[in-house]
């Protein structure tokens, strides 16, 4: 049987779960026995939140089986620990799928995340009319090209244009935005303007959100930034909205509060607005909207930034097992400040940080009983962190708590663990204090935010 393999990168696509199912796909995988494998994709392409579709974990003939529901062709991925691969898949079809023989240890020996390695998965029985193969080769095309030679598309025909067609206008529009053929104001005109909006369709959504970017975050032609920052901080949604209104691409309701929604997006991560007044913005936008979609966006938005904050609290919280295999909760640490360092064993940086760590230990504890250094050791094997708080040298003088991740790899995903050694710090009530914790080689150690709280 003829194989196609197909080798995107980690992308990811819309998708909402529902108990009925009429997408399957049906796979192999060499080595996978006991390894989970999830299907997920992205609930919306403004907040990016991901969703776990399906999952299971592999038996020990190597198969398995996801399913999920489809309505509209749509870009979802498999997982399987830290290794992806992307593909569309079309309503009321079988995906059959093989994995051969891979080295699952080569995030050990390199970081995946700055030099990705898709996960090499092989579709069976498919031709060269299926629609992944039909985007593949227009893709490698456009490659050859330089994306140089892309004519200004036709208007979207829903009636006559399939999936495929579609992608295509999209993504070539997406381009000749990006290569500055063509003004904003032309595109939106031609595009945007007098068409429905197709929530559904991920690269009609990368397109509108590629052509409104920092239109209204960064100020408008009649609206300078301050002033957009004193409207936000304002709290009177409609009025701002009306004020939005001025600029000549803002005219239509519906654009106007997706861009909106969008702008809000950008502003809680930037400087010159206030966190808290962009997150009382967002709310007040979704109890004012009258689109359904507006609302549910909103919400998502308002949960994104309640994970940002690390509000979300029982999210953090993780058993693992420790040197003598004992569960070890994180919760049990609660009324500490807790100084997480997610590391390698053999990792040199991570030797280093470590090293550190112990020099400080012994007068960290003694002046400030109410702090706790916590090692998450994330090499594959037990038996690593084992050997290295018990039989090496420099282990004997890591006298703190050491935990195992457990081939947790979904922990790692939702600490932000990209790179080692990674550092977070816990509050007393289970919070963590910063968006990026500093590592003890910065001298972060002999002035902690505990000290404040000492006093």
């Amino acid at each position: 049987m003829k194989r196609f393999v197909l080798l995107v990168w980690m992308t990811l696509g819309v998708l909402t779960t529902v108990a009925q199912t009429n997408v399957e796909i049906v796979g192999e995988v060499v080595g996978g026995t006991g390894k989970r494998v999830v299907l997920g994709a992205y609930s919306d392409m403004l907040t990016q939140s991901e969703l776990v579709l399906d999952s299971m974990t592999v038996g020990e003939d190597g198969r398995f089986v996801l399913k999920c529901y489809a309505n509209y062709p749509r870009l979802v991925f498999i997982q399987m620990e830290r290794y992806s691969q992307s593909f569309y898949i079309e309503p009321s079809r079988i995906y059959n799928v093989y994995i051969p023989d891979f080295d699952w240890d080569m995030d050990e020996k390199k970081n995946i995340f700055l030099e990705p390695v898709a996960l090499p998965i092989e579709f069976l029985g498919i031709d060269s009319t299926e629609l992944n193969i039909r985007i593949m080769k227009w893709e490698e095309q456009m490659a050859t090209s330089n994306y140089q030679l892309l004519p200004l598309p036709s208007n979207a025909n829903e009636n006559q244009d399939g999936f495929f067609e579609r992608y295509v206008r999209f993504k070539t529009l997406e381009i000749r935005l990006a290569q500055h053929k063509d003004s904003r104001k032309k595109l939106v005109r031609k595009y945007i303007e007098n068409e429905p909006i197709r929530y559904y369709d991920e690269n009609y959504m990368r397109f509108f959100l590629a052509l409104f970017e920092h239109s209204i975050s960064f100020g408008t032609k009649k609206v300078a930034q301050w002033q957009m920052a004193d409207w936000v901080s304002s709290g009177h949604v409609e009025g701002w909205l009306d004020t939005l209104g001025l600029d000549p691409l803002l005219e239509n309701e519906q654009i106007r509060e997706l861009a909106a929604l969008q702008a809000l997006k950008e502003m809680y991560f930037m400087k010159e607005y206030n966190r808290e007044d962009v997150v009382k913005m967002t709310r007040r936008l979704g109890e004012y909207t009258k689109f359904s979609e507006h609302r549910e966006l909103a919400e998502r938005l308002l949960a994104m930034f309640g994970r940002t904050e690390g509000r979300a609290s029982a999210g953090l919280d993780f058993s693992l097992p420790d040197v003598e295999r004992n569960r070890v909760s994180l919760s049990s640490m609660k009324g500490k400040w807790v100084y997480l360092a997610f590391v390698r064993t053999g990792d040199p940086n991570c030797i280093k940080e470590i090293e550190t760590m112990a020099h400080f230990r012994d007068s960290l504890y003694s002046a400030y009983p109410n702090v706790e250094f916590v090692s998450v050791v994330c090499d594959r094997e037990f038996q690593k962190m084992y050997h290295f708080v018990k039989n090496s040298r420099r282990g004997t003088r890591c006298r703190w708590t050491w935990l195992h991740f457990d081939g947790d790899y979904e922990l790692l995903e939702r600490w932000g663990v990209v790179c080692y050694p990674k550092f977070v710090l816990l509050n007393p009530e289970g919070r963590k204090v910063y968006n990026y914790t500093p590592a003890p080689g910065s001298g972060f150690l002999l002035h902690g935010p505990w000290e404040k709280a000492k006093e």
